[in-house]
């Protein structure tokens, strides 16, 4: 079995993948959209899924039927996030997803290279908070990056820290947008989630228990 470009790098992104810290995105939002007198479902929650902070407040407001000035919007963006921080801040290990840190281990005792690529803001508060960081050679997250997914911005800078060609990196996302943000940046990935919403993925596993370097090879083995 033979890889014709081998794999340097994994690059991962953080909420759905890592941990699940989408329930506490939602969460907060949904208590901003209550403040502001209208229902936020977890099927409107779906459109937020990689979107960065400012554009999810767009679509709840587009949801809500209500337009804002910007700085209203600035100040509401902040006050679901502080909710959210509030959230975050009382995670621990036990919230890393199942099969994140047997794969993580394998990678690093194989000397592939790991990356995060999250739009969060508040990635390095979960990272250390669940003590995720040591297993990382670049962490690029939302104060890093000025453009969101579906651009390809936070894999190329991350590729780029890794010292990694995008044909060389396989990117695990959970995120439409962030499978197009894949693929837009020369890379192939894997979803983590439903076929159904990441069809566009090389291929999908319900989760990270069912990755291994062996079953990396396997999918990868014809390209």
């Amino acid at each position: 079995m033979t890889l014709h470009t081998p794999i340097r790098a994994c690059l991962f992104d953080l909420d759905g993948v890592l941990v699940d810290t989408a329930k506490y995105h939602y969460l907060a939002w949904k208590r901003l959209a209550q403040e502001l007198r209208f229902d936020f479902t977890e099927q409107d929650n779906e459109r937020l899924k990689g979107v960065s902070r400012m554009a999810s407040l767009d679509i709840l407001l587009e949801i809500g039927g209500i337009s804002l000035d910007d700085e209203t919007k600035i100040k509401l963006a902040e006050k679901k996030n502080g909710w959210y921080v509030d959230y975050i801040s009382r995670m621990d290990e036990s919230e890393i997803l199942p099969g994140a840190l047997a794969f993580f281990q394998e990678l690093k005792a194989a000397g592939i290279l790991i990356a995060l690529g999250s739009a969060s803001k508040n990635a390095m508060t979960i990272l250390n908070n669940t003590r995720l960081v040591p297993y990382f050679d670049a962490i690029i997250d939302g104060t890093k990056t000025a453009s969101a997914k579906p651009d390809p911005e936070v894999f190329l800078l991350g590729a780029q820290e890794l010292g990694a060609s995008p044909a060389e990196c396989v990117v695990f996302e959970d995120a439409e947008a962030g499978i197009e943000a894949a693929a837009r940046a020369g890379m192939r990935s894997i979803g983590v989630g439903s076929r159904t919403n990441l069809a566009q993925a090389d291929e999908v596993v319900s989760s990270l228990q069912e990755m291994s370097i062996k079953r990396l090879e396997e999918i990868f083995s014809d390209q």
